[in-house]
């Protein structure tokens, strides 16, 4: 084998995975499904959570970028930080879960509304939390994979829940961790600056076998415009917080 050949990217390789040290599994545009039935991840609960970061180049204006002009090389390594750091511009991205269940049952799990749901009864999905801040933990949902049988389909998605700066500026990653196997990962990094709200990954009750896809499709408008994407069909209305 010539020494090019080890440079090259492995093609056969089915999906993008990453660090080994991190037993995770990427997915992308390239290879955007897995099947959670061929993990064995067919029991006990899928936690999806929801992680953001924001970089400082981003907010803190040009005052902080003119500091830099001394250093141009500093201006290629902005400063990581959460989203809940001292001085930090307000951000809420928020996780929710359209579902549709064999029954035909149809609803949605979300912050917004407390529409907290319940993991021993249907929906057999519940929300942990909202996290308004960009806390480490982040905002997580679990899905009851022993109820697997009674849903047909579900649709991940994250909005901007008001006043909150855009996308593109979030760094925002998905990650699903089934009960066996490796954890697995979406990236929120497409090229939408203007984007309110994004369905990330969906769910398919495939004849028994449950098929994660990633769809990573940015929409301008809310929930709305995805169920009308994805046909779920619920009527929709103004929604609010309370507050902390």
């Amino acid at each position: 084998m010539a020494f090019w050949d080890n440079l090259r990217p492995r093609r056969e390789a089915q999906f993008e995975s990453g660090n080994s040290a991190t037993s995770s599994i990427v997915l992308s545009r390239r290879h955007s499904t897995i099947s959670l039935t061929k993990q064995g991840a067919l029991t006990g609960n899928l936690r999806v959570n929801l992680s953001w970061q924001m970089r400082t180049s981003d907010i803190m204006g040009r005052s902080r970028r003119s500091g830099r002009l001394l250093r141009p090389l500093s201006l290629f390594k902005p400063d990581v930080v959460q989203a809940h750091t001292q001085g930090m511009v307000n951000v809420d991205l928020d996780l929710g879960c359209m579902y549709e269940l064999k029954d035909g049952t149809k609803g949605v799990v979300q912050p917004l509304g407390n529409l907290i749901g319940d993991l021993n009864a249907p929906p057999y999905i519940r929300l942990s939390g909202d996290d308004r801040f960009g806390a480490p933990s982040g905002e997580t949902l679990y899905v009851n994979l022993d109820q697997r049988d009674q849903i047909k389909r579900l649709l991940f998605f994250v909005y901007i829940y008001d006043q909150t700066p855009a996308f593109d500026r979030t760094h925002a990653k998905v990650t699903l961790y089934p009960g066996n196997g490796p954890r697995i990962e979406i990236e929120l990094d497409e090229h939408a600056p203007e984007a309110r709200s994004c369905a990330v990954f969906t769910v398919d009750n495939v004849k028994g076998d449950l098929i994660v896809r990633r769809e990573v499709k940015f929409v301008y408008g809310f929930q709305s415009e995805l169920d009308r994407l994805y046909g779920f069909g619920m009527q929709w209305g103004r929604g609010y917080k309370t507050r902390t």
